[in-house]
């Protein structure tokens, strides 16, 4: 892969997507609930099976007291670590422009001993504001740099449009470092039995929370309990590694015919709009993007991008990410040919409900094409009150909630 399409996806990974490990999670048994605040709550220590049910989230000081589902019980071997933002942070735009706020907290689950992720339950501290929540596992080589970041920034945490925000993060889009994330209509995800994420012992996690400032302006202290098993354990012993592939497409929706003489209706305009928001590099993911994918920028209100994976790997669960103006979105493997295979098929898209799709398990080549297909409609802007003010323009591929995105996720295991 080249230096420029290397460059392409770095903030890619800055994108809202369901756990990482979603598609290869079962959702939990408990009625789905509004997340509620665990603001005033520091990290728990950790929990084993005979002492999960003493865990209880406390709601935020002056928030509105909702019940929480509970969590899912504890299989054979796990523990549960609570990790939290450590003191409130009032979002704000970092450019001085925009309606976004990405901001990416660096928290130590202070695990003793190397060990399996296998599951995660991510409680947005203020849902009204944060539109959606990511997981990293830092790498021993970035720990330094996270720190830096830390410590150069005023309050808890540093701006972070474009993945963690940090130099060398992420090699490739074949393997993220996501552990799991929240977006709405997420929930506790549990893996299922026999997989899990490889964490080692004194691994540091990365909470980056994009909050959506066109709902306003609050404190927000999210947290999250992870659950996880020691490798060494009898329980982890036969737990094969997970891994997270990443599909982006480009976005190239132009403004409506009679609606298209507004400043923002070029593409060159929408793109030098969200660099002013989310700076150079985020801002040209847009452009990049094309190269990675071999398209060209050409108005449309589908896109499409084929990867052509580069090992063996079998394939546990899809799912798809859009913002506000998605309409559908499907992943497909070995498009067009004998052996074609949906992945992913939503044929109504809704940003309230991005559940991951867990499938039967299905073995792809090194070689073999994986596609993401996406549409997008400026009508819904008619139709969507958090969008009725905004003014049209042509929408590109960017980290803001009135952008867009398309991104089809795989979780999978390599025979590697």
């Amino acid at each position: 892969m080249s230096h420029l399409r290397e460059r392409a996806w770095r903030p890619v990974v800055a994108v809202l997507l369901l756990c990482a490990v979603t598609a290869a999670c079962a959702p939990a048994a408990a009625p789905q609930q509004r997340p509620v605040s665990a603001a005033a709550t520091a990290p728990s220590p950790t929990e084993d099976a005979s002492t999960h049910e003493a865990h209880e989230a406390t709601a935020s000081a002056g928030s509105e007291q909702e019940a929480e589902a509970a969590p899912v019980a504890l299989r054979r071997g796990e523990r549960r670590t609570t990790i939290a933002v450590p003191s409130a942070y009032t979002p704000s735009a970092p450019n001085g422009e925009g309606t976004d706020d990405y901001r990416c907290f660096l928290l130590d689950p202070e695990l003793p001993q190397d060990a399996w992720l296998t599951g995660t339950d991510i409680r947005p501290g203020n849902p009204d504001v944060v539109h959606h929540v990511i997981l990293y596992k830092v790498d021993a080589a970035l720990l330094d740099q996270a720190r830096a970041a830390d410590r150069a920034s005023d309050g808890p945490g540093w701006t972070c449009f474009g993945g963690m925000g940090l130099e060398g993060e992420l090699d490739k889009l074949d393997d993220a470092a996501w552990l799991g994330a929240w977006a709405p209509g997420g929930r506790e995800t549990v893996s299922r039995d026999g997989y899990g994420v490889g964490l080692d012992t004194g691994t540091r996690i990365v909470m980056q929370v994009h909050y959506n400032l066109l709902a306003g302006v609050a404190p927000d202290r999210s947290a999250a309990r992870i659950r996880w098993v020691p490798q060494d354990a009898p329980a982890g012993s036969d737990i094969e590694a997970v891994h997270t592939v990443l599909l982006p497409a480009p976005v190239e929706l132009p403004c409506r015919p009679g609606r298209d003489s507004g400043p923002l209706c070029s593409h060159d305009a929408s793109v030098a709009d969200a660099k002013a928001r989310f700076g150079e590099a985020a801002g040209q993911t847009a452009n990049l993007l094309h190269l990675l994918c071999g398209t060209e920028v050409t108005p449309t209100d589908t896109t499409t991008c084929d990867r052509v994976l580069p090992r063996d790997m079998t394939i546990l669960g899809a799912a798809g990410h859009m913002h506000l103006l998605g309409r559908w979105i499907t992943v497909v493997a070995n498009p067009g040919t004998p052996r074609e295979q949906q992945l992913l098929d939503v044929p109504i898209w809704n940003f309230d409900d991005q559940a991951a799709t867990p499938i039967e398990p299905l073995r792809l080549r090194a070689g073999d094409t994986v596609q993401v297909t996406c549409h997008h409609d400026q009508e819904m802007r008619d139709l969507l009150p958090a969008l009725q003010d905004a003014e049209e323009k042509y929408v590109v591929w960017g980290e803001g909630t009135t952008d867009e995105m398309c991104l089809g996720i795989l979780q999978a295991v390599f025979d590697d």
